[in-house]
Order: structure tokens, then C-alpha cells, then sequence
């Protein structure tokens, strides 16, 4: 007997591997931009307040991580008065959580639509079971079998796709909502040095 999980298998199948992929990429990349971001801005409020800003822009261009991003914004617009530097900073501050956000969403829906993918192929199988039998007098119970199988198996899949993509969803999240974190605590720290710094004046 040769059970065939039949198209909606197969689309199940190529949903799962897109779905480690994207886990992997967004895994490796979400673990690479974080830094420990209160030693990376005392540095750079060091080396502001021996009047470097040239070179603390180059330290935060050269670490290259979103919450160097928002500080080097922080020092761009050091002089343009708090109202802007504070817009300047939440406009990069969005722009950097775009990008971490990036294929997430993605994500989120193959978790949502691979139990319905399941359910359609369910639908399916059993649709082939019934014409089967009623389009011959003598169904052979393998047949049988294998359509319903292929029903079964296709709700099995569905939700063995779902849940560990729930998962891996949750777990970038998780670590997406605390590089924003960080990024909005070293926005703050920054930009309330940059407004103190510039009342002493």
C-alpha cells in the first residue's frame, strides 16, 4: 500500500522548511545586534564629554547595531534643540524596529495559516473517499486507506507545522521586545545627556 500525502502535503512540507529558515536567519541576526548597551553608551557619553563627537559617531558606525543607530541619531542632531533631536530619535528608533520586524510577520502566518492548509487537505481527502465510493460498485479497501490517510495526514502536518512555528515565533519575539527595550533605555540615556549637557551652556 503506497499512501500519498498529495498536494497539500507538499505545500505543508515547503511552508515547514521556509518557516526554519526564516527562524535561523531572524535567530542568528536578532543575537548579533545585541550588545551590552550600557557599557556601549557610558563609552560614548565618555568620549562626547571630552568633546569627541566626531569620534563617537565613528565608534557607532562602527558597531553597526540598532541601538548604536539611535545614539549616533542622538549626536547628529545634538545641537537642534530637544524637541527635534527627541523626534529624530523615535523616527530611527521605528526604522531600526522595522527592520528587526522584518520577516517575522511572515512567520506569524505560516503559523496561522498551516492548521487551515491542514483542514483543507483533510476536506480533500475525504471528498476522494466519497467519490470513490461512489463511482464504483467495489472499492478496494486499500484505496480506501489511502484517502482517508492522505485526510489524516494532512491535519496531522497542519498542526505539527503550526505549533513548533508558534514557537520559534515567540522565541524571537521575545528577544525582538528586548533589543527594543534596550534601544529605547539607550535613547533615553543619550538624549537626557545631550539636554543636560546643553542647559550647562
Amino acid at each position: 500500500m503506497t499512501i500519498s500525502g498529495g498536494p497539500v502535503f507538499w505545500l505543508l512540507v515547503a511552508l515547514a522548511v521556509a518557516a526554519v529558515v526564516i527562524f535561523f536567519e531572524r535567530f542568528f541576526e536578532l543575537r548579533r545586534v545585541q550588545i551590552d548597551w550600557q557599557d556601549f553608551v557610558k563609552g560614548v557619553i565618555n568620549v562626547l564629554g571630552g568633546g569627541n563627537a566626531e569620534e563617537a559617531l565613528a565608534i557607532c558606525e562602527d558597531t553597526a547595531v540598532p541601538v548604536a543607530s539611535v545614539v549616533a541619531t542622538a549626536i547628529r542632531h545634538r545641537d537642534a534643540g530637544a524637541r527635534v533631536l527627541r523626534e529624530a530619535v523615535d523616527s530611527q528608533g521605528r526604522a531600526e524596529i522595522s527592520r528587526l520586524d522584518r520577516r517575522l510577520a511572515a512567520l506569524a502566518i505560516i503559523g496561522q495559516i498551516s492548521p487551515l492548509i491542514g483542514l483543507l487537505g483533510t476536506i480533500i481527502g475525504f471528498i476522494k473517499t466519497v467519490l470513490l465510493v461512489n463511482s464504483q460498485e467495489l472499492v478496494a479497501r486499500a484505496d480506501l486507506l489511502n484517502s482517508s490517510m492522505e485526510a489524516l495526514l494532512s491535519a496531522a502536518l497542519g498542526l505539527g507545522v503550526a505549533i513548533p512555528v508558534a514557537v520559534m515565533y515567540g522565541v524571537l519575539r521575545v528577544r525582538m521586545e528586548r533589543i527594543v527595550v534596550e534601544m529605547e533605555a539607550a535613547a533615553s540615556q543619550i538624549t537626557g545627556y545631550i539636554a543636560t549637557r546643553e542647559a550647562k551652556k
